[in-house]
């Protein structure tokens, strides 16, 4: 970036923001520590899931210090990019009302309604992770990095 630039500003959707929108937020950060970059739910959660601060912290990303925000918080802050992370058949995306550039939606399974063992649960928690991190990673390099 040069000094003419400012840096893209990104928010991430969804509607707990515990899980999947605290995940492609810590990348984003990770891949560039210039960009601005805040997630939100229509109805966050108490905390950032424990299973996702884990599985990111296997790949050096720290969440420990995250926590969940509403959306309201950013309804008078100007993004270039919004971006909506829920999975369209199964929930109501949130819809940002505030000034944004360019809407995006890159839908991912909430990994917060997984039953099964606990080794199979962290198993999907590491499947969406995955997913996010390349579909993020592809996003950065088209939208960001051009």
């Amino acid at each position: 970036m040069t000094k003419d630039q400012k840096p893209k500003t990104i928010l991430i959707l969804c509607t707990g923001n515990s899980c999947r929108s605290q995940m492609a937020e810590g990348f984003l950060k990770a891949f560039n520590k210039d960009l601005i970059v805040y997630s939100a739910g229509t109805k966050a959660s108490k905390q950032v899931h424990p299973n996702a601060v884990k599985v990111m912290a296997e790949l050096g990303v720290d969440l420990k210090n995250n926590y969940p925000k509403m959306v309201d918080k950013f309804l008078n802050v100007e993004f270039d990019y919004v971006i909506s992370v829920c999975h369209h058949a199964k929930e109501n995306c949130p819809v940002f009302t505030g000034k944004v550039k360019k809407h995006l939606h890159i839908g991912f399974e909430d990994p917060d309604e997984l039953t099964g063992t606990e080794d199979e649960i962290l198993s999907e928690f590491r499947r969406i992770r995955d997913e996010i991190l390349r579909d993020f990673f592809a996003f950065y390099q088209k939208e960001v990095i051009f």
